[in-house]
């Protein structure tokens, strides 16, 4: 199966092309057609499955086949709901990518940041509107936007959107949307509160689903060094210092510090390069070929930028930041361990990070184990939950290769786990497993 069998325009198959989009995934196979025929679709898939793909594709395509003489500044035609603004960010990225030859304005909302440039960019006309529900609700009572003229209706990670409380804000958008258009609803879990939503809203729609992708390679052995995030960096010139001839692949979280860290390391003698959605297509590619071909030792990214890569045996994958999302963590270390090859992966956790770091747990069912570094040991503890059987397969090493041994979470006899790192990084349990990002709270609150 190919892009080009599935009925894509020239336009989006010539932007896969050059993101290294060769072969569609499952998702991707079931859901495209569907949604090129104006089907409304209830879609079950997790992140790391290529969802983003399945619907903005398809959304891009319908949106230019029928495009409208321009009668006023432009109205949101189509509308993407996600539950947080990582989200939102990354979602609106990968929409220019697919769509950087079409002619259409993508624009993203969410809490967090400023009102007045929001609306700046609302009146100077949108195509696709990204939006967290709570923001958005904050732009319809102020009427700075308009969702009359929606023809595509999309809700990315639905279920995590109930779990956050939106309910009351996705049934007021609702209302405000046209009645007459496609509407696309993707889940991890489709719930008897999802689904009953579903049929209020949806016309007959057809049903995907693809099964979780978060298999981790048993060949991966998974480890945490404790540290404080102002010497993060220095750890990590450590542990590369040491690993002098390791190719590594080094996650960060935003463009900006993707960048600054790529030169930072340089600085430090170790050729590095960083790609990211502020990239041109020509300097990503001319980095991607650096690193393969051995020119650059290390390459940094963010997870949309790192999205499409085909690295053969890559031995160490380096988490600079932990993910947002519990699910990037699997999809990240999936770089490494391939085709039943040894592979590791490194993550560095600041105190601040503890709720990050029990939720990946949560999805592994299972410790990362924690091995403090000499020197770097962190100035306050990162409290964990209960203990887990510890998924590090290949012992538990420190960077030089030396035997260490496991240095186990501290939290006082008879105290609760500290609750202050979910709060710090704006996490709430999930009942019955990860714990999702965002608070009950409208994220315009945040």
């Amino acid at each position: 199966m190919t892009f080009e069998s599935l009925g894509l325009a020239p336009a989006l198959l010539r932007a896969l092309a050059e993101n290294n989009y060769t072969t569609p995934t499952p998702i991707q196979v079931q859901a495209i057609p569907l949604a090129l025929a104006g089907h409304d679709l209830l879609g079950g898939a997790q992140t790391g499955t290529g969802k983003t793909a399945a619907f903005g594709l398809p959304l891009l395509q319908r949106l230019v086949e029928g495009n409208k003489p321009a009668t006023g500044p432009r109205k949101p035609r189509a509308l993407i709901l996600v539950p947080t603004r990582e989200l939102a960010v990354q979602v609106a990225d990968s929409i220019r990518s697919y769509g950087k030859y079409m002619r259409l304005n993508v624009t993203t909302i969410f809490g967090g940041a400023g009102m007045q440039p929001q609306i700046d960019n609302l009146r100077r006309g949108v195509d696709i509107l990204v939006a967290t529900p709570g923001r958005l609700i904050d732009h319809l009572e102020r009427g700075s936007a308009k969702l009359d003229a929606v023809e595509i209706l999309i809700l990315d990670e639905a279920d995590r959107m109930l779990d956050m409380g939106f309910l009351p804000a996705i049934k007021r958008i609702l209302g405000r949307v046209p009645s007459q258009r496609q509407t696309l609803l993707f889940s991890a879990t489709f719930e008897a509160q999802l689904k009953q939503l579903a049929m209020e809203f949806m016309h007959n729609p057809q049903q995907v689903q693809v099964a979780a992708q978060n298999a981790i390679a048993a060949t991966i052995t998974h480890r945490a060094h404790p540290v404080d995030g102002s010497r993060k960096r220095d750890l990590l010139i450590d542990i590369l210092t040491r690993r002098h001839t390791d190719q590594v692949l080094i996650f960060g979280k935003t463009k900006h510090g993707c960048n600054r860290l790529a030169e930072q390391l340089e600085a430090a003698g170790l050729p590095a390069v960083a790609i990211h959605g502020n990239k041109s297509q020509a300097a990503r590619q001319k980095a991607l070929n650096q690193f393969k071909s051995g020119k650059a030792r290390i390459l940094v990214a963010t997870d949309v930028a790192a999205r499409g890569l085909d690295i053969p045996n890559l031995p160490l994958v380096i988490n600079h930041d932990l993910p947002m999302v519990a699910e990037d963590y699997v999809h990240r270390i999936g770089r490494t361990g391939r085709n039943g090859a040894q592979g590791e992966a490194l993550s560095l956790v600041s105190p601040d990070e503890a709720g990050l770091l029990r939720q990946i747990q949560r999805l592994l069912k299972a410790d990362v184990v924690m091995d403090v570094v000499e020197g770097f040991a962190p100035s306050r503890p990162i409290r964990m939950d209960g203990p887990m059987q510890p998924i590090n397969r290949g012992g538990n090493q420190r960077p030089g290769g030396a035997q260490a041994p496991r240095k186990p979470a501290h939290r006082p006899h008879g105290k609760p786990a500290d609750r202050s790192a979910h709060a710090h990084a704006g996490q709430k349990p999930h009942r019955g497993g990860v714990a999702r990002p965002g608070s009950a709270r409208r994220d315009s609150r945040a």
